[in-house]
């Protein structure tokens, strides 16, 4: 099998035991063994547990700054970016696999590198919004990065929540309910002309 295809497959694996385990008591052993491969195979791609399990940490949270970085832009009506901002955040929590349970529910935060790599998924979250509310509203860095931090803080806490009690509200209807309560927050900065 090809290295990157390998990769994969083990990490694939890895995904399921820990987050149905938790980081500590999910074992290489039994990462192998859901990959199909040997111990010695699985070490010679990850020479240990937390570089196995910061590698998913990593890949997921660069695929949730992807997102958000797309959503916003694939529109250039704010109203819309919101939504589909609020949205891709909301789209990664609903996602087969848990994935987000690894980058916002980790029992292993408390390890510097894992929250350092927990920590630079949700700033990438930021800064794209941030960015785009500093070039739409015209505020400065900080205030533009504070609405910012709202924004993700919001859709990330409600689609936890929401994912929760998934059965009560439908995915559509959860993230149309949240983008409005935070465009009617947004909107009151008005869009400055270039």
């Amino acid at each position: 099998m090809p290295r990157d295809a390998r990769r994969a497959q083990l990490l694939e694996a890895a995904q399921s035991v820990f987050v149905n385990n938790g980081y500590h008591a999910a074992a290489m052993d039994d990462i192998a063994e859901r990959a199909g491969v040997s111990k010695p195979v699985l070490y010679q791609h990850f020479p240990g547990k937390l570089e196995l399990y910061l590698a998913l940490v990593e890949n997921h949270g660069s695929e949730l700054v992807r997102r958000v970085r797309e959503a916003i832009e694939s529109n250039p009506d704010n109203k819309h970016r919101v939504r589909a901002a609020v949205g891709a955040l909301y789209e990664f929590i609903d996602a087969e696999g848990q994935a987000f349970r690894l980058v916002f529910e980790s029992d292993l935060r408390s390890e510097p590198v894992v929250e350092q790599a927990v920590q630079q998924a949700l700033s990438g979250c930021i800064d794209a919004v941030a960015e785009a509310v500093t070039a739409d509203a015209g505020l400065d860095h900080e205030r533009a990065r504070l609405l910012a931090v709202g924004l993700v803080g919001l859709s990330q806490v409600t689609a936890r929540y929401w994912l929760d009690a998934s059965d009560s509200i439908p995915r559509d209807e959860a993230i149309s309910l949240m983008s409005t309560l935070a465009w009617k927050g947004i909107s009151g900065f008005p869009l400055q002309s270039g």
